[in-house]
């Protein structure tokens, strides 16, 4: 008889490790509290426009480790159309002169040394980290699950990436862009805007422009909803089955094994294996009752930061709307939003370059803007609505100063707050990407086991720092062969 194995969170992790079970002979069942699955990997829709609340680009859209997992698990099929733009954003400089990454990093060299001349050893440095830095590949498999030849072969070609990796992972962006001894004020000064905020490792900036260099890090027409849509079909197609609209509210334990999952409905499913892929704080503490929380993981818990909550709205606009730049930062030092008030630029998106987000001839337009967490966690219900409300006033007034004549042809808005995030996924405080990838934790992860129990298991980008798509599904991978590792099983590439 196949082992059942229980998967609690119906996101990305999740339909991956479904997808792997399922290929490797257990019978897996997933458990979504949502009505559909994705997790944060989804979009809404509204009027005929799509409202997206995930997918930028994703790392490994052509080549490597990430890749081969996108291709087993339907995130890319053959049918999948990927587009690579030649500008990452740009950024609305108040001299005039617009401010703008290229994402192939010659032209971007070229473009830099143009703007600040008297930097131009500070640019080429900078530059050529980011060219050492865009041959870094994941890992195919699990730790434990690597042979020696894995381990020789990554060190080889990735070496000059390491390298890069060693000296500068410890420091953030800003510290970075510090250490550059940038003369142009203005450079240092854009660079900081986009990237210098808060303890944000400078990984962050490093190898993201070498990903993009490399067209390795594509946007998958469709969006996210389309990727959750792809994998949840590969899933079912595999005999998987799944249960959405319930949460899980309970582990039952015997003998040092999770037993059986209780339901909100007060269905009982019983288990041989449970995998979660749901907000981890909230299993460890609700769920198991704080009885198995290793120490390492109380640590993260403890003192890692996480990524601030985000405000998403969402405006679809009854005409085709023109920008020079489909992905911008637009400068609101001093600007409040409702009651946040921004520190230096919030993001906007013309989702125009997408056919799939809104009807011919018409636009879907996003921003989006940090927000911190203790304005909403003690929010009234009244006050909630009213700050809403605000909050799309607000960012229609800076959208008509960016577009003039643009309200008049709004005709649909939608406003997503960090409760909203966790009243769809239950994720911790809002964070909507997990823990912050730092200078202290730039190469910390958290294992996909408990030790206390022994079919409990773990993914989902709360293992590791920056979270985000590629290693959220590549997780699901990592713990089905984990799984079959401790099982005595062949993993089934």
């Amino acid at each position: 008889m196949k082992k059942k194995i229980l998967i609690i969170g119906g996101g990305v992790s999740g339909l991956s490790a479904g997808i792997f079970a399922q290929m490797n002979g257990f019978d897996s069942e997933i458990i979504e509290m949502h009505t559909i699955t994705g997790g944060q990997c989804t979009a809404w829709k509204r009027k005929g426009y799509t409202f997206d609340y995930c997918l930028h680009w994703l790392v490994g859209s052509s080549f490597g480790a990430y890749y081969d997992i996108y291709r087993k698990t339907d995130v890319i099929t053959s049918e999948t159309k990927i587009i690579y733009s030649d500008i990452y954003l740009g950024l609305k400089d108040e001299s005039g002169k617009d401010f703008v990454i290229y994402t192939d990093i010659d032209k971007w060299e070229k473009f830099l040394i143009d703007y600040a001349p008297e930097d131009v050893r500070a640019i080429r440095k900078m530059c050529g980290n980011m060219r050492s830095a865009s041959l870094l590949d994941s890992f195919d498999n699990a730790p434990g699950s690597r042979s020696i030849f894995e381990y020789i072969s990554k060190l080889f070609t990735m070496l000059p990436a390491l390298m890069v990796v060693s000296k500068y992972g410890k420091l953030s962006c800003a510290q970075y862009i510090d250490s550059l001894g940038l003369k142009n004020e203005k450079l240092k000064q854009n660079l900081g805007r986009i990237f210098g905020d808060g303890n944000f490792s400078s990984l962050a900036l490093i190898m993201m422009i070498g990903w993009f260099h490399r067209k390795n890090a594509g946007y998958l027409i469709g969006g996210s909803l389309a990727i959750a849509e792809r994998m949840t079909k590969k899933f079912l197609s595999l005999g998987g089955t799944l249960t959405t609209g319930k949460k899980a509210v309970k582990l039952n334990v015997n003998d040092g094994k999770v037993s059986s999952v209780i339901l909100d409905d007060g269905t009982e499913k019983p288990a041989d294996i449970v995998i979660n892929t749901a907000d981890l704080y909230s299993v460890m503490n609700t769920l198991l009752e704080g009885k198995y929380t290793p120490p390492e993981m109380q640590t993260a818990f403890d003192t890692w930061e996480l990524f601030k909550p985000i405000v998403q709205v969402s405006i679809g606009v009854n005409k085709k709307i023109e920008s020079k730049y489909n992905v911008m930062q637009i400068p609101a030092s001093g600007k409040s939003i409702g009651s946040t008030q921004i520190k230096n630029t919030i993001g906007f998106m013309n989702y125009s370059f997408d056919p799939t987000m809104a009807p011919d001839g018409k636009t879907t337009l996003v921003v989006r803007f940090e927000t911190p967490w203790n304005l909403w966690k003690d929010i009234s219900d009244e006050k909630y609505t009213a700050e809403k409300e605000k909050i799309k006033q607000d960012v229609i007034s800076i959208l008509e100063s960016e577009f003039p004549g643009i309200t008049a042809s709004i005709e649909e808005t939608d406003v997503a707050t960090p409760l909203t995030d966790i009243r769809y996924t239950g994720v911790r405080n809002g964070s909507y990407e997990g823990f912050l990838i730092t200078p202290g934790t730039f190469m910390a992860s958290l294992p996909n086991k408990i030790p206390a129990l022994k079919n409990f298991y773990l993914a989902g980008q709360w293992l590791t720092p920056g979270g985000g798509l590629p290693p959220s599904i590549q997780s699901g991978k990592w713990v089905v062969q984990t799984v079959c590792k401790d099982f005595k099983m062949k993993f089934q590439k």
